[in-house]
């Protein structure tokens, strides 16, 4: 299975790679998330590591059960060759109400059909009110007329 763009990236690409991601992260939808990993592709999160394309699926449906009106944006920071590395900040909130900004980096490396094999993720999260939201569109994709996190002053 070919998941275009693919390497190496160009800045075009790399940018374009990086909103199908983001895109894809605003489904909430494990199973499709999943599939722009390759079968063995490897995750650190935070502290948890996790092996494959069934873990991940698992993984994401752990997060998403409890990160609530989860919306999230990416922005490319560099890229060569096979890798990619982006920055990224979502909000969400739990199931007491309780709001929050996470704030993060992303190392990606892709194989030669587009699909990511590797993905270090560094996350930190940042109690805000329901005030002090900046992702107000609904539940998807990021409109395309939406700030991104340069634009937000993130």
């Amino acid at each position: 299975m070919t998941r275009p763009p693919v390497p190496p990236f160009t800045l075009e690409t790399a940018v374009q790679k990086v909103r199908l991601a983001e895109d894809g992260w605003n489904t909430r939808d494990p199973e499709k998330v999943a599939q722009a990993y390759t079968v063995d592709s490897r995750w650190r999160n935070r502290a948890e590591f996790v092996d494959g394309r069934d873990a991940i699926v698992a993984f994401l449906r752990r997060k998403w059960a409890r990160e609530l009106d989860y919306r999230l944006i990416k922005e490319l920071w560099a890229f060569d060759g096979n890798r990619i590395a982006v920055r990224f900040a979502y909000e969400c909130h739990d199931d007491s109400g309780n709001w929050f900004r996470s704030y993060g980096n992303e190392n990606w490396e892709f194989d030669e059909q587009g699909l990511m094999r590797v993905r270090h993720a560094s996350i930190n999260d940042l109690p805000i009110t329901e005030a002090d939201r900046r992702y107000h569109w609904p539940l998807g994709r990021r409109p395309d007329d939406h700030p991104g996190l340069s634009e937000l002053g993130f």
